[in-house]
């Protein structure tokens, strides 16, 4: 044996085994020659289980199969069924009820914020249009509009901000654009 080094934990140099010493130190220490030869035996033994295990599970599995052709049962259907019977499952579950009873009460909760909201608007929009501020710019809007009726000759009664809204709206309906072209104009001149 040959010295290498120290070790880390006592004073003592770590020696080497050799591998032929390690291949003597086995489990033959602890069980006697009759133990191993019943152990390889019932080795054997289980080995050949399996494998008769196997082929008869085989066998079922292939009259399994047989079965299932003769009844129509496809693959498609079984995965339809197995899909159905866990949406059922999962519909009956206490979490899934609780779950769509809360996205129940959230949806109403919503509407009514939603309607809410929409009478909020409805009420600042009645507030605004009562204010001083768009009282005045109303004024403006529509004194505008009377100056700009005068000057193209339309008619010069003022009217108020509703009246002067639909007009234009009427205006902008019946007249889409302009439809006389440049040489429109030149045609009508030569004539």
């Amino acid at each position: 044996m040959e010295q290498r080094q120290q070790g880390l934990l006592g004073k003592e140099p770590v020696q080497e085994v050799e591998e032929h010493m390690v291949s003597e130190v086995n489990l033959n220490n602890t069980i006697t020659e009759e133990e191993r030869e019943e152990m390889l035996n019932e080795l054997t033994k289980l080995e050949e289980e399996i494998v008769t295990l196997k082929q008869v599970l085989a066998s079922k599995e292939m009259h399994h199969a047989e079965l299932k052709h003769r009844l129509g049962m496809t693959t498609l259907t079984e995965l339809k069924q197995n899909l159905s019977r866990s949406w059922n499952d999962v519909q009956s579950s206490t979490v899934y009820k609780k779950t769509s009873e809360t996205l129940s009460t959230a949806g109403q909760k919503t509407t009514e914020a939603f309607s809410n909201l929409g009478t909020a608007i409805s009420r600042k929009f009645g507030d605004m249009r009562n204010s001083e501020s768009f009282k005045s710019f109303e004024e403006k809007v529509e004194s505008t509009v009377s100056s700009i009726k005068s000057k193209v000759g339309g008619n010069t009664s003022g009217g108020n901000f509703n009246d002067v809204l639909s007009s234009a709206a009427q205006a902008s309906a019946q007249n889409p654009g302009p439809t006389a072209s440049a040489n429109d104009l030149r045609e009508n001149n030569e004539c």
